[in-house]
């Protein structure tokens, strides 16, 4: 049981939201783990969410805020408008009523406590999503987690059937507790740490495309008949380097992906001038990054 208030929880989630926003540097257009999101649409709903919060934590209704947040509320200065709407929605989370005042929303009237512990819970999942994004692959504030973890286990199924989360995740045994919170919101780290790997492969970084992976990682190619494998960051490299420097016009996509637990099976299509194949992967992922990417070619 975490002693942990929702004052004190939102504080946490949202300053480490923030802190993730100033490490972002140029990567404003990096994809995250939210389907049809890049960081700054990541970056934005928050703003978007926090400059909400004063009013109806107020008591204002939706119909009479209308379309005050409407648009674009990053503007050539995303950092410094994060920077102006965080502090603003933590003292209006801290003011005096604020846990026990009826909090009008779009789908029903909620206590304030109810209200700010769904506030908390959106900072620290995106901040994780953000992070992401960002090959930022450090731990959540652990009381944090816990007192989300605590608060979201009786409405998960409510949540989820009213769609604005996603199936839960598998997760691998042993999973500790930030790995079973991201999964009850649907988040796979495996799936992610697939996904920013493939966002470097499609880009033909080899450097990031290192990143991504574990210093001890292998890659077993589509060479007939069982494959050459490639063991170890210097052979797997090269062999990045040689796949992109032989078909350096070649494009790749992705098809389809399936998460289970630290697995990550990936259909995908690969095409060259005059010519394609279609496969699948299979994926390993340890501690956030791919361990090991063993690929399979039909034909």
């Amino acid at each position: 049981m975490t002693t942990l208030d929702a004052r004190e929880l939102y504080r946490r989630a949202s300053a480490e939201f923030t802190a993730r926003v100033h490490r972002v540097g140029d990567r404003w257009t990096a994809p995250t783990p939210c389907a049809g999101w890049d960081v700054r649409a990541l970056v934005g709903h928050l703003v978007e969410e926090e400059r909400w919060t004063p009013p109806l934590l107020g008591g204002a209704t939706i119909a009479e805020v209308g379309g005050r947040f409407a648009g674009d509320l990053l503007g050539a200065d995303p950092i410094g408008a994060v920077d102006e709407a965080a502090p603003r929605a933590v003292s209006a989370v801290e003011s005096d009523d604020a846990m026990t005042r009826t909090v009008h929303l779009s789908f029903g009237d909620v206590p304030g406590h109810e209200y700010v512990m769904q506030l908390a819970a959106d900072h620290l999942v995106h901040a994780w999503d953000l992070g992401q994004a960002l090959g930022d692959d450090s731990a959540l504030d652990a009381d944090a987690v816990a007192a989300i973890r605590e608060w979201f286990g009786p409405v998960e199924p409510l949540y989820r059937r009213a769609g604005v989360i996603g199936q839960r995740a598998v997760v691998p045994d042993g999973a500790g507790p930030q790995d079973e919170l991201l999964a009850m919101f649907g988040r796979s780290p495996a799936l992610a740490a697939v996904q920013r790997f493939n966002t470097a492969f499609g880009a033909k970084d080899v450097d990031a495309i290192m990143v991504a992976m574990t210093p001890d990682c292998v890659f077993e190619d589509t060479t007939s008949p069982d494959g050459t494998r490639h063991v170890g960051a210097d052979a797997v490299r090269a062999a990045w380097t040689s796949l992109f420097t032989g078909s350096p016009n070649a494009r790749f996509t992705v098809e389809e992906l399936f998460p289970a637990g630290d697995r990550v099976v990936q259909r995908w299509r690969y095409e060259w001038g005059g010519g394609h194949v279609r496969g699948v992967d299979l994926f390993t992922v340890r501690a956030g990054r791919v361990a090991e990417k063993l690929s399979y070619v039909k034909g």
